[in-house]
C-alpha cells in the first residue's frame, strides 16, 4: 500500500461523524444503536501550500489512486490509518505557487 508523505502546511481539520443507525416510534420514543463495528471513520480537511512542482507531486500521488485505492496517513495526531481521497482542489496565486485543498477520509480494511 502506498504511503501519503506530505504534511499539510496551512490548515488541517478533524471531523467524526459516527455512524447511527435509529427508529422513531410513535409516542416519540427513538432508539438508536452503532451501525457496524467501525462507526467513527475520521475525516480530515488539508491544505498544501507549496511551490508548484511540489503540488503537482502531491496532486499526482491522488490521481494515480483515482479516489478509489486506500493510501497510508498518519496526521499529526499520530494515530496512523488508511484513507481515500475523492476530493481536491488547486488554486493557483502564481506561476510558482498553488494550493492544494483535499479531504482524506479514513476507510477500513483494504
Amino acid at each position: 500500500m502506498a504511503t501519503f508523505s506530505y504534511s499539510p502546511d496551512q490548515s488541517a481539520s478533524l471531523t467524526k461523524s459516527p455512524r447511527v443507525r435509529s427508529i422513531q416510534f410513535g409516542d416519540g420514543y427513538q432508539q438508536r444503536v452503532p451501525d457496524g463495528l467501525n462507526t467513527q471513520p475520521r475525516t480530515w480537511s488539508l491544505t498544501f501550500n507549496r511551490n508548484s512542482i511540489d503540488i503537482v507531486d502531491i496532486e499526482a500521488f491522488l490521481v494515480a489512486r483515482n479516489g478509489v485505492e486506500a493510501f497510508d496517513w498518519t496526521p499529526y495526531t499520530g494515530l496512523t490509518g488508511k484513507w481515500v481521497c475523492s476530493k481536491w482542489a488547486l488554486t493557483e496565486l502564481s506561476p510558482d505557487s498553488q494550493v492544494l485543498s483535499a479531504v482524506f477520509t479514513e476507510v477500513f480494511g483494504a
